[in-house]
């Protein structure tokens, strides 16, 4: 039972409609709104609009001048018969159970629930009990507080795509469950939590930690994949806890935070005698002046996948000042004829909600369940409830709605792009087709080539889709880490191209940890400075090494990959003797003789909208444009073609997805999930 405003959010239009709504959406017109009436106030909605009342309500649809009373004794009645019901069998173990402050069962019982039951225990048999289940390193089962509402085997099965959850039995002997002890094989698994409205399934990593009273929530963004997903940071003692999200989250940006307490640099340091010393402030960003000031335009930089905007932009300029150019991201992206100034050419034009308005949508070298989940999950809404058709140009996937497979090289593009492909008619009938171009199959040798027919693919497509709204857009490149939608926006060069060929004397790493430059690819007893939060692979090989901060640890910005600037804000402080990295440049460049013209954040703010006004332009989307122009530049790079090489995701499996960036590498829990895929898969059960 619910009260009057949660009543009046239910009135609003359902996922199912009648068929007169249907057929009315169908023919392009509104259908006729049906004035009801709950507790006296007047709300219009749509035929077909199901309410929840004493009766079965699911199915009932209201109808004109129903007049729905929430709070009369008939009701308050139902309500305490429901709450009775589903106590007879809950075990009241509230004091210990990790749901506690926040579940459901809980609020509801104080709000509708009386204060007595007419049921007792059975003197013989007692309450229910369930055995608890296995389901992975993630999720925490205690069924026994389990009241089939089955809202886990409906998220399981209907929005991560895996049949994994089920029920057995009947009545009081029914249990929810894996059938056989099996993990939950879904990216998305951890979002059961949230949806458990009683603690039968709660968080392993989380369990006994806190109380959600005892904790202080920050909104944040994730920046473990390049969609920006929005969360909830929760904290206490200067210690991240968790990461929830309003809606749902993959399991790598809800469980990785464990990473973010471990192989921290606290300290900066400077190699003495062959190895890494700490030492003060002072001493490194002397030590780091004294190498740039050497370098001069020989200074090199190479962004990482976590870096923020306001790290890259301080970075810009202080190298420019120097009178370097040699800016450049970790992450491969062609160069030549490919038109990187055209915003067009590395974002997700159809952004992620035209997902859901595409009737086709084919996927070149991507793989969106373990490169973008969230961006998976509307294409399986979407081919759900709108019949939308899926092909993929690339290897076998772990897809979990079906998809075409129409080959795994170049050539198959190419074949598209013609005409000769047996599915270019279905192709060419597509009223509102979207391409979604994978960054990682660029990386490729013939990654240049890949994106030109990719682009004239997709303006071939849009010409044909006359019935398409204006404004669509049809190529979108999907990228997977946070930082390169911003440094591309700034002018960094994608990939560390401009890093190599022997003539860096000084090679700034922000955050790069994929080792793309080796000592090989700089100048003889050339130095390397590192400036980043964890102990991974660019700090290792550094010769100074400056500790910045996470991405809970700092005001900062990120671009996703659809070109939508967010913000993340500081839950905890870092750790140790690390600072802003923003800030650790604001310093060194005084320390150079180039001081930076900005002291504060807002200053620094200002300046990035000098370079790219989009970047603070927080929460919007500007639109894209040069479709023509960047398939004009395609044309002489496409017409000297002649690669055949593989088109392949970074990620095809699950074991994949677990470990992508330094916080992640550094989570115990993230380990744990791939040991336990690797022995699901070795399982005759899988």
């Amino acid at each position: 039972m619910l009260r009057a405003p949660a009543i009046a959010r239910l009135l609003r239009p359902a996922a199912l409609r009648a068929a007169s709504a249907g057929s009315a959406r169908q023919q392009g017109t509104q259908p006729d709104k049906i004035e009801v009436f709950v507790d006296g106030q007047s709300v219009l909605v749509d035929p077909g609009t199901t309410v929840l009342q004493p009766v079965a309500a699911c199915a009932m649809p209201v109808m004109k001048g129903w007049n729905i009373k929430t709070n009369s004794d008939m009701t308050k009645k139902a309500r305490e018969g429901v709450m009775e019901f589903l106590l007879v069998n809950h075990p009241l173990d509230c004091p210990i159970c990790d749901q506690g402050g926040e579940c459901d069962l809980q609020d509801q019982s104080m709000a509708f629930g009386s204060d007595k039951s007419r049921f007792t225990d059975n003197s013989f048999t007692g309450k229910r009990a369930v055995e608890d289940k296995n389901i992975g390193p993630l999720v925490k089962t205690i069924m026994t507080r389990c009241i089939h509402c089955t809202r886990c085997i409906r998220f399981a099965s209907e929005v991560a795509g895996v049949d994994d959850l089920g029920t057995t039995g009947r009545g009081g002997d029914m249990q929810v469950g894996t059938y056989v002890e099996k993990m939950l094989m879904s990216e998305m698994s951890g979002n059961v939590i949230d949806l458990c409205p009683v603690g039968a399934l709660t968080s392993k990593p989380y369990a006994f930690t806190a109380r959600p009273w005892e904790t202080r929530k920050t909104d944040s963004i994730d920046v473990m994949d390049a969609v920006g997903s929005n969360i909830v940071v929760s904290t206490r003692t200067g210690e991240v806890l968790r990461d929830i999200n309003e809606e749902w989250i993959d399991d790598k940006a809800r469980f990785s935070y464990d990473g973010l307490k471990r192989q921290r640099l606290v300290a900066p340091m400077l190699r003495i005698d062959g190895e890494l010393q700490p030492v003060e402030w002072e001493d490194a960003l002397v030590a780091t002046a004294k190498t740039l000031r050497a370098s001069g335009e020989k200074t090199a930089v190479v962004a990482g996948g976590l870096c923020d905007a306001e790290c890259l932009t301080a970075v810009k300029d202080l190298v420019n000042r120097l009178g370097s150019e040699a800016l450049c991201t970790e992450e491969t992206f062609p160069n030549a004829g490919s038109g990187t100034d055209l915003r067009s050419n590395y974002l997700l034009n159809s952004k992620i909600t035209g997902i859901e308005e595409a009737d086709l949508v084919l996927l070149i070298g991507a793989n969106p369940r373990y490169e973008a989940p969230l961006l998976n999950a509307r294409i399986r809404k979407s081919w759900i409830n709108n019949d939308l058709q899926v092909a993929v140009v690339g290897p076998q996937l772990e897809l979990n709605y079906p998809a075409e497979q129409l080959g795994d090289s170049l050539d198959t593009v190419r074949q598209l792009l013609s005409g000769q492909h047996a599915f270019s008619s279905r192709l060419a009938a597509a009223q509102q087709p979207i391409v979604v171009l994978g960054a990682a199959a660029l990386a490729a040798p013939d990654g240049a080539q890949l994106l030109a027919l990719t682009q004239q693919l997709a303006q071939q497509l849009r010409a044909r889709a006359t019935a398409a709204p204006d404004g669509w857009r049809v190529l979108s490149v999907l990228q997977r880490v946070a930082s390169q939608a911003a440094a591309l926006d700034l002018g960094y060069r994608p990939g560390a191209a401009a890093a190599r060929g022997g003539q860096a004397k000084a090679l700034l790493l922000l955050g790069a940890d994929e080792g793309t430059v080796e000592r090989s690819d700089l100048a003889d007893n050339a130095t390397v400075i590192y400036i980043g939060h964890h102990g991974d692979a660019g700090a290792a090989s550094a010769d100074i090494v400056l500790p910045g901060a996470a991405y809970t640890e700092k005001q900062a910005t990120y671009v996703n990959t659809e070109g939508r600037a967010q913000q993340t804000l500081t839950a905890v402080t870092p750790p140790g003797m690390a600072r802003e990295d923003w800030k650790i440049v604001r310093a060194l460049s005084e320390v150079v003789g180039e001081g930076l013209p900005y002291d504060t954040l807002a200053e620094l703010r200002r300046r990035m909208t000098e370079i790219s006004p989009n970047l603070t332009r927080y929460g919007d989307v500007e639109e894209t444009n040069y479709f023509a122009q960047a398939a004009e530049l395609a044309e002489s790079v496409s017409a000297q073609s002649k690669g055949t090489s593989p088109v392949a995701p970074s990620l095809v499996r699950l074991e994949d997805f677990y470990m992508t960036n330094t916080i992640s590498r550094a989570s115990p829990t993230m380990a744990k999930c791939i040991q336990a895929v690797a022995k699901q898969r070795e399982s005759k059960y899988n």
